[in-house]
C-alpha cells in the first residue's frame, strides 16, 4: 500500500451560474409562450381547421390537461433519473408538438400537437429544482424568483408577439417559431446547464401516475368544460364525482407504497400544505386579470365601457406586467432573505389585491389598465418568487422536483377555476348591444372583485405558514436536505 498522502477530493463550483440562470429562465419563457400562442387565432380556428367551434375548443383544453398530468410526472422523473435529462425531454416534446401543429391543417393533428406542447410544462419547476442543486446559496433566492417570473413574462410578451405574427404571416408560422425557440433552448441547456447529482432513484410509480392523470383529467374537464356542458348536467356532475372517487382512491394507494409518485406525507407538512393551498388562491387571482383586461380593451366603444382596441394593442397593454414580474424578482428575493418567504408571499398577495382595487376604480383609459396590470404583475412576481422557496425549505433535495411540480399544479388548478368562474359570471351578467348580449361592466367588476378576494384569501391562508425558514436549503448536495434539518427563525 502506498504511503503517499491521500489527495483531498475537490468539489467543483457550478460552472457559470449566471449562464445557468439565464438559460433556465429562457427555457421557462419559451414554454410559457405556448399558453398565449393560439389566442390571436382562437376565433378563426373553426375556419382554419374545418371543424365546429365546440371541437376547436379542445386546442386549448388539450394543452391544459396535458400540462396538469405532465408537470408532477416530470418532476418525479427528474428526481429519479436527472432533472436536466427530463428538462431536455420536456423541451423535445415542445419541439415535436410545435412542429406537429405547424404541419397540421385539420383538428386531430392540431390537438395532438397542442397536447405535446402541454407535456413540456414541467420545465419551470424542473429548472427551479436544478437551481437548488447547482447554484451557490447566496444566488438561489434571486434565481428562483427569476425562474418563477418567467411564467408571467412568457405569457405577457407572447400575446403581442403572437398577434403580430398572426396579423402579418400565415398562422403556421406561430408554431414554427415555437419549435425554433424550443430547439435554441434545448441546445443552450445541453451546452451550459450541468446535470444534478441529487437523485432519489427507485422505481417509477406508473399506477400512481395513471390514477393521478385520470383524477386530474376528470376534475379539469369538469371545470373547463362545465359551462359548455351545463354545470348541472349529468356529464359535468359525473366528472366531478369521478374526480373525487379517483383522487381519494389514488391518495390511499400513494400512502401505501414505498416509492409514491407524490409523497403525500411530505405534502401534508404544514409549510408545504399551506403554501399549496395559498397557491391555488394566488393562481385564481393571477388569471382573473388576463380574462378581464383584454376583453375590456377590445369591446366596442358603443358599450360605454369598452375601448375598441385591437388584439395587438391589448397585448401591448399587458406586456409591461410581465417585465415588472421579472424586475421585482430581485426585490422578492431580498425580502425573502431578510424577512422570510412567508412575508414575501403575504406582501405579494396584498399588492395583487391593491392592483385589482385600482382596476375596479380606473377603467376608462389605456394607461389605467397598464397601471393596474403592472401593480398586479408586481404582486405576482413577489408571490411566485416566494412559493418555491417555501416548498424547497420544507422538503429534501431528492424530492425538490416533485414538490415544486406539485406546487405548479396547484397554481394551474387555481387558474383553471378562475377561467370557469369568470365564464359563469360574464355569461350571466350581460347587457344588450344591438343583436348581441355582451358581458356588462358590472360583470367585469365582479370578476375583478373576485380576483381581489382570491388574493386576500391567499394572504389569509399564507398567515398560517410556520414563521421559520431553512438555514441554507440551497447549498448543492447540502446536508440540510433531510426533513429534520436545522432551521432559524424568520
Amino acid at each position: 500500500m502506498s504511503d503517499a498522502p491521500a489527495r483531498p477530493i475537490a468539489v467543483e463550483a457550478p460552472p457559470r451560474p449566471r449562464a445557468v440562470v439565464a438559460v433556465l429562465a429562457f427555457g421557462g419563457i419559451v414554454v410559457s409562450l405556448m399558453q398565449t400562442l393560439v389566442i390571436p387565432i382562437v376565433a378563426e380556428l373553426p375556419t382554419l381547421l374545418h371543424a365546429a367551434a365546440s371541437d376547436t375548443a379542445w386546442v386549448v383544453t388539450a394543452t391544459l390537461l396535458a400540462a396538469a398530468v405532465a408537470t408532477p410526472v416530470m418532476g418525479r422523473l427528474g428526481d429519479m433519473y436527472g432533472k436536466r435529462r427530463m428538462l431536455l425531454v420536456s423541451l423535445g416534446l415542445l419541439v415535436i408538438g410545435s412542429a406537429t401543429a405547424a404541419l397540421s391543417d385539420s383538428l386531430v393533428p392540431m390537438i395532438a400537437g397542442r397536447a405535446l406542447q402541454g407535456l413540456a410544462s414541467g420545465v419551470i419547476p424542473l429548472g427551479i429544482s436544478i437551481m437548488r442543486d447547482e447554484l451557490p446559496a447566496e444566488r438561489l433566492g434571486s434565481a428562483t424568483a427569476m425562474m418563477s417570473a418567467s411564467l408571467g413574462v412568457g405569457g405577457a410578451l407572447g400575446l403581442p408577439a403572437a398577434a403580430v405574427v398572426a396579423e402579418n404571416f400565415d398562422w403556421h408560422v406561430l408554431f414554427w417559431a415555437s419549435a425554433a425557440l424550443g430547439v435554441v433552448a434545448a441546445v443552450l441547456v445541453l451546452v451550459l446547464v450541468p446535470e444534478s447529482k441529487v437523485r432519489s432513484g427507485g422505481r417509477f410509480d406508473a399506477v400512481g401516475a395513471a390514477g393521478m392523470a385520470a383524477g386530474l383529467m376528470c376534475l379539469l374537464l369538469a371545470v373547463s368544460k362545465g359551462a359548455d356542458w351545463g354545470w348541472g348536467s349529468a356529464t359535468t356532475l359525473g366528472m366531478f364525482a369521478a374526480a373525487v372517487v379517483i383522487l381519494i382512491a389514488w391518495g390511499f394507494f400513494e400512502l401505501r407504497i414505498e416509492a409514491p409518485l407524490v409523497d403525500l406525507r411530505t405534502t401534508a407538512r404544514r409549510q408545504v400544505l399551506v403554501t399549496n393551498l395559498a397557491s391555488i388562491a394566488i393562481g385564481f387571482a393571477m388569471f382573473s386579470m388576463s380574462l378581464v383586461i383584454p376583453q375590456l380593451l377590445q369591446l366596442p366603444t358603443r358599450t360605454g365601457y369598452g375601448l375598441g382596441r385591437s388584439l395587438l394593442v391589448s397585448g401591448l397593454v399587458m406586456a409591461p406586467s410581465g417585465l415588472v414580474m421579472m424586475a421585482v424578482a430581485p426585490v422578492s428575493a431580498a425580502v425573502s432573505r431578510t424577512r422570510g418567504p412567508k412575508v414575501t408571499l403575504m406582501t405579494g398577495a396584498l399588492i395583487v389585491a391593491a392592483g385589482y382595487g385600482l382596476d375596479i376604480a380606473l377603467m376608462d383609459r389605456l394607461w389605467h389598465f397598464v397601471l393596474a396590470s403592472c401593480v398586479i404583475g408586481a404582486g405576482i412576481g413577489f408571490t411566485y418568487g416566494a412559493m418555491p422557496t417555501l416548498i424547497m425549505g420544507a422538503v429534501p433535495a431528492s424530492e425538490t422536483g416533485a414538490a415544486n411540480s406539485f406546487n405548479t399544479l396547484m397554481r394551474s388548478i387555481g387558474t383553471s377555476t378562475a377561467s370557469a368562474v369568470a365564464g359563469v359570471v360574464l355569461a350571466h351578467m350581460t347587457t344588450a348591444s344591438g343583436p348581441h348580449a355582451l358581458p356588462s361592466e358590472n360583470g367585469f367588476r365582479t370578476v375583478l372583485a373576485l380576483g381581489a378576494g382570491a388574493a386576500l384569501l391567499g394572504f389569509a391562508i399564507a398567515s398560517f405558514i410556520p414563521r421559520r425558514r431553512t438555514a441554507a436549503p440551497s447549498a448543492p448536495l447540502a446536508a440540510a436536505d433531510e426533513p429534520g434539518a436545522p432551521v432559524v427563525k424568520a
